[in-house]
């Protein structure tokens, strides 16, 4: 009996040892945000397959000033996906196989990693399938980006907490963010970069400002319109400050961040009477803790530059919200 127990223990160990050491040899995945390998023969990328992937994956992205695809895509046929090239964070694998399959795994040749895989018996069933998830995996793909980017924060923290102790609520951002200006219930935070700025605002409004009915856009442009009337100006303060857009009508989803419900809403802003315009994105919090709706908002001045890593990134930081209740003394 005790042999029994002594062999059933090693055989355990064993086990444990191997799924351990599988675990261990993972390579750390590589890849820079919001970039997609697509590992798919050569003559189907070439056609209408192909198609259906671009129109899906290489989709623009809502709320900036000129197109940009969600996704930089590298595509290689299944021949050459070996080695260093099997370890991009975010994978597509499609091929034509007898067997038709839509699966999304994790860390299947590096750690972290999600592959998505799709097969099919003809180019139809390819592209029915690929219609049929490409949301999905999409949806997958930028929560791992977004989970790897708040991630590479922690590498160089910002470690004030003028917002936590003012106001009970905690970002998580670089330290090449700084607070540039402070006014009761409103805080700016600016990160410059080569050719402009990177911006975050919070503020707080009464809890019944939450917009809820029909004309929540024209409630959230004109809240947005007059706090940057009052705290955002431009060179003349009289004359010039960030208003919304007109020429361009903003997207507005149902959201939830961390748990508190809120409403995002993607656009343009520009500064009135001045040449001066750029991406914003805003969320709108309840927030039950303090009896009051949170405001965060992102946005970016970078002309003549692509800025969809910038809004990804400023999404990413406001994506990290946590409130704790306010110190009110």
């Amino acid at each position: 009996m005790k042999k029994i127990l002594v062999l059933i223990t090693l055989g355990v160990l064993i086990f444990s040892c191997q799924e351990k050491d599988s675990k261990r040899v993972l390579p750390n995945s590589v890849g820079a945000i919001n970039t997609l390998s697509v590992v798919i023969d050569n003559n189907l990328w070439n056609g209408k397959v192909g198609d259906e992937i671009r129109d899906h994956f290489a989709a623009p992205v809502d709320g900036l000033p000129w197109e940009e695809p969600l996704f930089t895509i590298h595509q290689m046929p299944p021949e050459v996906f070996t080695d260093f090239a099997r370890n991009s964070r975010n994978i597509l694998y499609v091929a034509q196989d007898s067997s038709n399959v839509a699966a999304i795994k994790d860390d299947v040749y590096a750690r972290p990693q999600k592959v998505a895989f799709i097969k099919g018996s003809t180019a139809e069933s390819l592209i029915e399938a690929i219609k049929a998830n490409s949301d999905e995996i999409i949806s997958t793909f930028k929560k791992h980006d977004i989970k790897e980017t708040q991630n590479r924060f922690k590498l160089s923290l910002n470690k004030e907490n003028e917002l936590k102790n003012k106001l009970g609520v905690s970002l998580t951002m670089p330290s090449v963010y700084k607070i540039v200006k402070e006014d009761h219930n409103f805080f700016w935070i600016e990160r410059q970069i080569p050719k402009g700025t990177m911006n975050i605002i919070v503020y707080e409004m009464p809890k019944d400002y939450y917009p809820t009915d029909s004309t929540r856009v024209d409630q959230i442009i004109k809240m947005r319109d007059s706090i940057g009337k009052k705290y955002v100006p431009g060179r003349n303060p009289e004359t010039m400050w960030m208003v919304t857009e007109k020429a361009y009508a903003p997207y507005i989803f149902d959201s939830n961040i961390n748990g508190y419900e809120a409403i995002e809403t993607k656009g343009m802003w520009e500064v009135k009477n001045f040449f001066m315009a750029g991406p914003f994105i805003n969320y709108i919090v309840k927030d039950p803790i303090n009896d009051r709706t949170l405001v965060l908002e992102g946005f970016t001045f970078a002309p003549s530059t692509d800025k969809r890593d910038y809004m990804f990134q400023l999404e990413s930081i406001l994506k990290t919200l946590k409130i704790e209740k306010k110190n009110t003394i």
